[in-house]
């Protein structure tokens, strides 16, 4: 079987872990082939070193002018010099070309800048870092800009959140290209205990504090988060905070963004995936804790939250052994 080409875009300031995450897995998944999977190439404007920082230059192997297809997939990396980049012209017309001679197209972090300043993103949903998705958005209108997702593929255009979320997208595509075993093969070389999926959130709702100037709404998140299994209702929430429920959900609504029912919703999904991946409690059991009541509730709620049932999260996401997790 002939390697799968896999092209690697950097340009000045390039961020290294966008690079690393991705070159680190795919050489990993060669290690387990009776043949390369994968041949790697990384390719600059001039085939220039990528200042990283001021303690590591990386080494360029080829001209980016000099890359043509086919290629199996394209992949341009984020970075602090991503904004200049996507003001390249000549950058540009070398990823439009790549792109027509790849098969598929992908981005890291802010890679989407320059994925979307060369019109591949046109159309499309895609993500980018959760700190510079409103410039993108503002930037690029005819992108669908979407921060809450660890990647996101349309189509044949794969887009990925901040830095390590490349290696949740690489392992994605070694998964989709050779099978979920050589990917749970790569994650555990890797040391990677869980293989998010791609729509889990980028920020967990129990490390994004609400800002700290509104001391109402941090109190009742403490509350929601520490008594999960609690009655959380929007009128118990709103009686133990002394305020209507109008209120509440203004005050909900103006600092995160959400209603206190949909966040009494997400942090009891989000409660209930760590407990399916870090424990082997029975379902029951899980759905009792995170207030659900039934398993049939933990279910919906949790396909709604994640696009697939409790039971097979766990059986794909789990840190434990597959026994372990089954019991």
């Amino acid at each position: 079987m002939e390697p799968r080409h896999f092209v690697i875009v950097g340009y000045d300031a390039a961020e290294l872990l966008d690079i690393a995450c991705v070159v680190a897995s795919l050489e990993c998944a060669n290690w387990y082939g009776a043949a390369p999977y994968y041949k790697v190439r990384l390719a600059t404007p001039g085939a220039r070193p990528i200042d990283c920082g001021p303690t590591v230059t990386l080494q360029a192997g080829e001209r980016l002018e000099r890359v043509t297809g086919p290629v199996d997939t394209m992949l341009v990396s984020g970075g602090s010099g991503s904004e200049d980049a996507a003001a390249d012209r000549l950058v540009l017309a070398h990823v439009r070309r790549l792109a027509r001679e790849s098969r598929r197209v992908a981005s890291v972090c802010t890679g989407a800048w320059i994925l979307a300043a060369a019109g591949l993103l046109d159309g499309r949903r895609a993500t980018t870092h959760w700190r510079w998705a409103g410039a993108l958005a503002a930037r690029h209108p005819e992108v669908r800009v979407d921060p809450g997702p660890i990647f996101i593929r349309d189509g044949d255009v794969y887009t990925s959140a901040g830095v390590t979320s490349a290696l949740d997208l690489t392992l994605a595509l070694i998964e989709q290209d050779n099978g979920p075993e050589l990917a749970r093969t790569v994650a555990r070389q890797l040391v990677t205990y869980l293989q998010r999926p791609g729509n889990q959130a980028q920020m967990s709702m129990f490390t994004a504090a609400p800002p700290p100037s509104d001391s109402l709404v941090r109190r009742v998140v403490d509350h929601v988060t520490g008594h999960l299994d609690a009655d959380l209702s929007v009128a118990a929430l709103a009686a133990g905070a002394g305020v209507s429920e109008r209120h509440l959900t203004r005050l909900f609504l103006r600092h995160l963004g959400q209603t206190p029912g949909r966040f009494v919703r997400e942090a009891r999904a989000e409660a209930a995936a760590h407990l399916l991946t870090s424990t082997s409690l029975p379902m029951a059991t899980v759905a009792a804790r995170c207030g659900f009541g039934t398993t049939e509730t933990l279910r919906q709620a949790f396909t709604a939250r994640y696009g697939i049932p409790p039971a097979h999260y766990r059986l794909t996401q789990s840190r434990m052994t597959p026994e372990a997790a089954g019991t």
